[in-house]
């Protein structure tokens, strides 16, 4: 199963049943009376947030929904049936956008929460319904009202502790595979990791989750790269490690770069607690290592923390620090369940 976090999908709630012209007919009744009944209501679209969904990888193969119909009314005072609801099943941390993919309808983050996001049409009156004293046989019904029709986007953020962010290459796939259960794909070249990533850590006996982005580049919030499509997976974290490729020409410019796409994209990315880490340490000879920290340490304004996914160096250090700011909050079953589910293995392209 691929992971997919974006779906364009139509929408259309049931049409009301029409009322019913119709008189009461009986041997030995002479004026009966109107006995058309009502029509049933159309049966409305729902979102529900479902348990073991992590993907909307279902809405790439069907993209049209329709709620049913109402039955119509019949004589003998027989109202019709209420058309059923259409549920659409999606995973916690799903977005509903209008068609222009900017005005937010609801945002779910819990797991079992419900939105009808259109309702079925209501039934028409039959003829019984306009009865009166001075009308006794009335010949007019109404007829059902039409159901709502609309295109909207399924957007899915994910629900992390701790989110990784920085430049292709700069080792996050290796961080998160060393520090969790997670196998993310790793190879020496930019843009290994095209999915989003989500593992399990455990730190001192705390677990939280950390989500693995593909790497920013420079446009990144213009749509350069992979960046502007996954950047909103990290907009959920209470925490950001960003790390820095100790390898990289020069590590303050590299930091600088991943800063101004995270302003550019949302500035409240820019507002989040961020510990800098200098990765790959153990790459480079001790002179070239004083001044990437030096360079990186100007740049981000405090003193970066050394480590090596690969050697282990410095790793626990950095958990520790990311579990001091998420806190005492429980990771969420959802969110674990997430991270140890089968569909966020990468997928070969």
């Amino acid at each position: 199963m691929k992971f997919l976090d974006e779906a364009k999908v139509y929408i259309r709630s049931g049409d009301g049943g029409n009322g019913c012209v119709a008189f009461r007919r009986e041997k030995y009744i002479e004026f009966g009376g109107p006995s058309g009944g009502n029509g049933g209501r159309g049966g409305d679209v729902i979102i529900e947030v479902a348990d073991g969904l992590n993907t909307l990888i279902d809405y790439r193969y069907q993209q049209h929904f329709k709620a049913q119909k109402g039955t119509n009314g019949m004589g003998k005072d027989r109202h019709g049936a209420n058309g059923k609801d259409i549920v659409l099943k999606v995973p916690v941390g799903t977005q509903i956008l209008d068609e222009d993919r900017e005005t937010l309808i609801h945002d779910f983050t819990k797991l079992g929460e419900r939105f009808v996001l259109a309702e079925g049409g209501n039934g028409g009156f039959g003829n019984a319904h306009f009865k009166s004293s001075t009308n006794r046989a009335p010949r007019n019904a109404n007829p059902g009202q039409e159901g709502e029709e609309r295109w909207i986007w399924l957007r899915l953020k994910l629900i992390a502790d701790a989110g990784l962010v920085g430049l292709p290459n700069a080792g996050k796939s290796t961080f998160l595979s060393v520090v969790s259960a997670a196998k993310p794909k790793i190879a020496d070249y930019p843009f290994t990791t095209l999915h989003p990533q989500l593992g399990v850590v455990d730190v001192d006996g705390r677990e939280f989750v950390l989500a693995d982005i593909p790497g920013l580049i420079e446009g990144a919030h213009e749509g350069a790269g992979l960046g502007d499509r996954f950047l909103g997976h990290v907009e959920r974290c209470r925490v950001l490690l960003h790390l820095v490729d100790a390898t990289c020409e020069h590590a303050g410019k590299a930091y600088k770069t991943v800063r101004n796409e995270l302003m550019a994209y949302a500035g409240e990315l820019t507002e989040k607690v961020e510990i800098v880490a200098l990765n790959k340490i153990d790459a480079v000879d001790a002179d070239e290592l004083k001044k990437q920290k030096d360079r990186l340490k100007r740049a981000a304004k405090k003193t970066p923390l050394l480590i090596s996914g690969v050697a282990g160096t410095g790793v626990k250090e950095a958990l520790r620090a990311l579990v001091e700011v998420i806190g005492e909050a429980p990771v969420s079953e959802k969110a674990k369940g997430a991270a140890q589910a089968e569909p966020w293995a990468p997928q070969n392209v």
